[in-house]
């Protein structure tokens, strides 16, 4: 017999409490201090990942940051004082160590959001956040998400993301009502 949507939702929401339970409190604090020190951000992620990047970039332009997806046809060039945010869950792609290597000679500070931090690309980064979720890396065997491949992790990112925006609001002297007024009229 099939679970209930009840069932998978209440497993699906007890793995991300237990993925925010393993997180240490200072968990986001690396990643909140390199954006408040960062000039200019360009986010960037691949697939799920990428969605979840470009949802981070929403909410750091609500807080009026000068935020660019990597990708977009405004992608700024990089260059001291900013900052280059990766999300590797797996915890390497070829492409984001490419593009880490390209920022980091601009002079760009890098930082990587991953699940895996002994992966290969968190060598290469200035700032590691550990989201300690499964994985496509690790979907295939040991205890398995009710949640499909790399969705408890991209979902976490999700939650991490608005969690970090909370606590970067005060540093900029943020408010609800000053994030909307810049969200977009062309809805």
């Amino acid at each position: 017999m099939a679970e209930s949507l009840a069932q998978l939702s209440k497993g699906a929401l007890n793995e991300l409490a237990g993925v925010f339970a393993a997180m240490p409190e200072n968990a986001l604090d690396g990643l909140i201090n390199a954006i408040v020190a960062a000039k200019r951000i360009v986010v960037f992620g691949l697939g799920r990942e990428g969605l979840q990047m470009r949802g981070f970039a929403m909410r750091l332009f609500h807080m009026g940051r000068d935020v660019a997806v990597w990708g977009d046809m405004t992608t700024p060039a990089l260059g001291a004082g900013d900052l280059f945010i990766v999300s590797a869950g797996p915890g390497d792609l070829p492409t984001a160590q490419t593009l880490v290597d390209i920022a980091r000679k601009a002079g760009a500070r890098t930082a990587l959001v991953t699940a895996q931090p002994a992966g290969g690309l968190a060598k290469h980064v200035d700032v590691v956040t550990v989201i300690p979720a499964q994985t496509m890396a690790n979907d295939q065997s040991g205890k398995l998400s009710v949640l499909p491949m790399g969705s408890l992790f991209e979902t976490a990112q999700m939650i991490a993301f608005e969690l970090a925006i909370l606590k970067l609001r005060p540093r900029f002297g943020e408010t609800s009502e000053t994030m909307r007024a810049r969200h977009t009229n062309l809805e």
